[in-house]
């Protein structure tokens, strides 16, 4: 009888330590998710909404865990929120990008992406070695430079191994020199040798976001503005081949030096399968919308995970080369397609 009153007894402080960590789980990811919440709000104020939700969460994460510090009980929910909610986000990310229009209307636009994928991470991987930089975070900031910002670096960080806060670093920084781009952008566009359909064009071609291109050519028009998302849409498509290769060199470098080769990116696959959906299956454009949103802020809330992991004092530390180095691949991106553009056109 005391052994079964023991065995009983262990038994239900088992199920009270599982009810426990389910609940601190399901508080961790709340925790992001209000976060997340809490900078889409304040991105959307006037002023702020130059810099994004995105960003937003990012900054008050990160000054939650220097101020406050990292809340250690609700690890296990965070660390979720920042690896799979973020892969999740990425999947509904391929809604976004209509492949027949990419395929069929942008033809000569995959070639200057291609282009533009080659020389932001050449530069920046380049100028990151003159610096002395730390090369896992510059091949990061290359990636989001060349593809399609924070969400390139999200897709491309399970790929190479990366660590959190060099995630949450890389995507801050995409997030903040992207939108300091896409302001002065607007502010040059009167002044430009080239036509408005050119400008937009451009735009798609060497700024960061999909949401900086959409800022920087919205005020040159509606069909600007369409041929800008059009030249983007280029660059996202191009980091499905992107991730195939860097998959395939990480798993060459694993063999080589005798470590765990690369897996597969399973959620690539995902984001290939929604893209096709988005693109030949009549889906109203109000869910399109709504899947748009929920998408962004699932990484918003992922990117709140990584924001966790940074310390300022690394930031400082190991940030500013890599930073430097970003900003000047930046300026050779935007000069090269600009030159491209005025000397060849389409």
């Amino acid at each position: 009888m005391w052994l079964q009153a023991k065995e009983s007894l262990s038994v239900q402080q088992t199920l009270v330590i599982d009810q426990e960590r389910r609940n601190r789980f399901i508080l961790g990811v709340l925790f992001t998710m209000v976060i997340a919440g809490t900078g889409t709000w304040v991105g959307a104020l006037p002023g702020i909404n130059r810099i994004g939700a995105m960003l937003s969460a990012i900054l008050i994460a990160v000054i939650y865990r220097n101020v406050l510090g990292y809340p250690e009980s609700i690890r296990e929910g965070i660390q979720f929120s920042a690896r799979f909610l973020m892969r999740f986000a990425i999947v509904l990310y391929g809604f976004k990008l209509n492949i027949d229009m990419v395929l069929h209307k942008g033809g000569m636009l995959l070639v200057y992406d291609t282009m533009i994928i080659i020389i932001a991470i050449t530069a920046t991987m380049l100028l990151a070695k003159l610096f002395k930089a730390d090369l896992n975070l510059s091949l990061l900031l290359g990636i989001g430079t060349g593809v399609c910002g924070a969400a390139a670096i999200a897709a491309v960080s399970p790929i190479l191994k990366a660590n959190d806060e060099d995630t949450a670093i890389g995507a801050g920084i995409i997030a903040l020199i992207g939108t300091i781009f896409a302001l002065t952008y607007t502010f040059l566009m009167p002044f430009l040798p080239i036509s408005a359909l050119e400008y937009g064009i451009w735009s798609g071609m060497s700024l960061h976001e999909i949401a900086h291109v959409a800022a920087a050519s919205m005020p040159a028009g509606q069909d600007v503005m369409a041929m800008g998302l059009l030249s983007k849409l280029g660059r996202v498509f191009l980091l499905i081949p992107l991730s195939i290769v860097l998959s395939l060199w990480m798993k060459r470098k694993g063999e080589g030096e005798g470590k765990q080769s690369a897996p597969f990116p399973w959620f690539l696959a995902g984001f290939m399968l929604t893209s096709l959906v988005g693109t030949y299956l009549p889906i109203p454009d109000v869910v399109l919308n709504d899947i748009s949103k929920v998408s962004s802020f699932l990484l918003a809330a992922a990117m709140v995970g990584l924001g966790l992991n940074v310390h300022l004092s690394s930031l400082r530390n190991r940030a500013l080369r890599p930073l430097g180095a970003m900003i000047i691949a930046s300026i050779v991106v935007s000069a090269v397609s600009f030159f491209t553009l005025l000397w060849f056109g389409l």
